[in-house]
């Protein structure tokens, strides 16, 4: 599901700055076969690593286009990092034991992970777009690079590179994310 309100989140920000594009396909849903790339899935399912179908953005339907990639962008990952808070939230007022907690918990790890490694400003990844509208002109390079990221994100998986930094950034966050779960239900506790 994470994948999928990932996806949905890209799709209803671009809907709500102008762009029919993600309605237009059918991807302003929270079906999730509207959302999961079959290939992405089967890998997520085999090796915990995989991916949904990215939502197609027309940005020149955007008043500025590289500012509206840039919060379309950024919906993604916000949309994990609120999830993951939320299941924190949860097992802070209250710790379901067996299942139902290590399920939350977990959630909530997944969620950090795939905000952290969806921020890496590596096209096609979200952090490029972000990156792109804050550089303006200068990050035109990102553009070029867009058709051999793919490429870059699977040498950093390979060589171990995203491991030595995805970890201790994704265990910050939830750190910071647990913090901020305690200081919001204190109150209730």
């Amino acid at each position: 599901m994470a994948l999928v309100l990932h996806e949905y989140a890209h799709a209803r920000v671009a809907d709500r700055l102008g762009d029919p594009t993600p309605r237009a396909s059918g991807r302003l849903s929270l079906d999730p076969l509207a959302h999961l790339d079959p290939v992405g899935t089967l890998l997520l399912l085999a090796f915990g690593f995989g991916w949904a179908r990215p939502v197609p953005v027309n940005p020149y339907y955007f008043r500025n286009p590289i500012a509206g990639m840039a919060y379309v962008a950024a919906a993604g990952p916000l949309t994990n990092v609120l999830l993951a808070l939320a299941a924190l939230v949860v097992l802070q007022l209250w710790w379901p034991p067996g299942l139902v907690g290590r399920a939350l918990l977990y959630t909530a790890y997944i969620n950090v992970f795939l905000a952290v490694f969806n921020l890496i400003p590596v096209p096609p990844l979200d952090g490029s777009r972000v990156l792109r509208a804050v550089l303006g002109r200068r990050g035109e390079w990102l553009d070029a690079a867009e058709s051999y990221g793919w490429l870059l994100v699977l040498l950093l998986l390979v060589t171990n590179v995203i491991h030595v930094v995805l970890v201790p950034a994704a265990g910050l966050l939830f750190d910071g994310l647990q913090f901020a779960a305690e200081a919001m239900t204190a109150p209730w506790r």
